[in-house]
């Protein structure tokens, strides 16, 4: 997904939780909830882990809980397509109610350099590319999490980080000719 689309994405989320648009979508346009109407409130909360490993397993992606640490709940995902964590910051005492996630996935052996991950970060408007200690590139996205997002918001931030995913890929094939074709 290039940067101009995740900009466009991003936008038409913040627009349509600022309009309650979300709220004001047809019961019919809603995921049905599994179990008890208080199970069916709870799997709606974006700040909520559990919310984020539901959406994903119709996906195909496998995730679960890594480890919690001071405010913070890491989540470890799977697929057959790709894998990352997610980190979900700011969360109350039970792991919930979070303020934020960031999404994080290493990158191939054979790094790009320095200064090919800087100049991606100068085209891209959602994703950063850094590099860890150990040298391997890495690709990440974040948001704020808000009480009114709801599945809407949910699948705005999993397409734009996807998107992540993809440019990263194809970064990483051809740092040099992904970098002339970017804005």
């Amino acid at each position: 997904m290039s940067p101009t689309k995740l900009l466009a994405a991003a936008l038409l989320a913040t627009l349509v939780a600022c309009a309650g648009w979300a709220e004001a979508a047809p019961r019919a346009a809603r995921p049905a909830s599994a179990g008890a109407a208080h199970a069916g409130a709870a799997a709606q909360d974006v700040r909520d882990p559990a919310t984020l490993i539901a959406a994903l397993a119709p996906l195909g992606a496998k995730a679960a809980v890594a480890r919690r640490e001071g405010d913070s709940v890491f989540l470890t995902v799977s697929s057959p397509a790709e894998s990352f964590s997610a980190q979900f910051a700011g969360c109350d005492a039970q792991g919930r109610a979070c303020q934020a996630v960031l999404f994080d996935a290493l990158g191939q052996a054979g790094a790009p350099t320095s200064a090919q991950l800087n100049a991606f970060n100068q085209t891209s408007v959602m994703c950063r590319l850094y590099e860890d200690k150990s040298g391997r590139p890495h690709v990440e996205y974040s948001t704020l999490l808000f009480a009114r997002d709801g599945r809407a918001e949910l699948t705005t931030h999993l397409g734009a980080w996807r998107g992540c995913l993809g440019d990263f890929a194809a970064f990483q094939k051809d740092p040099a000719g992904f970098l002339a074709g970017a804005p």
